[in-house]
């Protein structure tokens, strides 16, 4: 089992620990999907995409 402390009640589990890791990066990217969305960005503004 694994879990996400800043993001409370973001808990995952799995057959497997990679599987675990897939779902809780799966959850973790739906969370931020939005928010992202809703940033305004100045023009000068550089995006950059990380992997979790």
């Amino acid at each position: 089992m694994v879990f996400v402390p800043t993001l409370p009640g973001y808990i995952s589990d799995g057959e497997r620990k990679e599987e675990t890791l897939k779902n809780i990066r799966e959850a973790i990217e739906l969370y931020l999907e939005p928010v992202a969305d809703d940033l305004p960005l100045s023009p000068d503004a550089e995006q950059i995409e990380l992997a979790v």
